[in-house]
């Protein structure tokens, strides 16, 4: 019960600020969003009509498509969340009656700061389990029909969306809604990903027990050992593995290359860490 009041807690925040960016800042200054809000704000432009129950519309055909293979707690939440966002849109409407939140800011700082706000507020709604842009679902079951990532396809989707917008509004308010998706996509990775990013590290070397050794020692880290086989070789080998923070990478380099120069070394990016560490014995 904890988990779920925590989870509808911050997809509840994350709609209401996402819906706060909109109308505070974007709306007011003709600086439309991607996937299916951009496609809102545009329609909602055109034809006129509240804003929130084009969101709502337009998203509820990728729900049901979402619900024969993503889940049903997936689908729910991303209907709360939807239907918070589009009842957010429509208050925040009323108080801000199509005015930017701080009157005759520059259009670049509403750009930023507008996707700044975005981007935190869809980071929290994907961190706790959900989504509020239909098309992510749509380029899910696209990458099964056509050769593209879900990555490409949302992107040849905003970029067409973006496009429309130079039409309906003007090509200079397209190029700043362009720089707000870039500033929201960013925001996003970090409040989904987090600030204190890891890294992973494998260290293949005839000096595994050495190496993993002295990690532990200088380092105060946690090393595991993993058996391997050279593919061309065939020789058996052991992997030293551990996860440190990125300010660490410099010494364990240092370590691995004084005791074996010819050790290789992989890093890669770790966004989450979870689990008790175990820590060296005291002898």
């Amino acid at each position: 019960m904890k988990t779920y009041i925590k989870d509808y807690f911050f997809l509840t925040l994350g709609a209401l600020i996402y819906a706060f960016a909109i109308e505070g800042f974007l709306i007011p200054s003709q600086i439309i969003d991607g996937g299916v809000t951009g496609i809102s704000m545009i329609l909602s432009t055109l034809l006129g009509g509240e804003l929130g129950y084009f969101i709502i519309g337009i998203n509820l055909p990728f729900i049901v498509l979402a619900l024969q293979k993503l889940g049903k707690k997936f689908v729910f939440s991303t209907l709360y969340s939807i239907i918070v966002f589009a009842l957010g849109v429509m208050v925040f409407g009323k108080v801000f009656h199509g005015h930017c939140i701080i009157e005759n800011l520059d259009l670049f700082l509403v750009a930023v700061f507008g996707g700044l706000i975005l981007g935190a507020g869809v980071g929290l709604i994907i961190r706790n389990g959900a989504s509020v842009d239909g098309t992510e679902i749509l380029a899910v079951y696209a990458t099964k029909k056509i050769a593209f990532s879900v990555g490409e396809i949302i992107m040849f989707i905003n970029l067409f969306i973006f496009t429309v917008a130079g039409f309906v509004f003007d090509w200079q308010h397209a190029m700043y809604s362009i720089i707000t998706y870039f500033v929201a996509y960013k925001t996003m990775d970090i409040v989904i990903e987090g600030l204190n990013e890891s890294k992973s590290v494998f260290v293949i070397t005839d000096y595994s027990t050495e190496i993993g050794k002295d990690i532990m020692e200088k380092m105060d880290v946690s090393v595991t050992y993993i058996d391997a086989e050279g593919g061309y070789s065939g020789v058996k080998k052991r992997i030293v593995y551990c996860v440190i923070s990125r300010l660490q990478v410099q010494k364990l380099k240092e370590i691995a290359k004084n005791i074996d120069p010819r050790a290789f070394i992989a890093i890669e990016n770790v966004y989450e860490v979870e689990g008790v560490r175990v820590k060296k014995r005291k002898i």
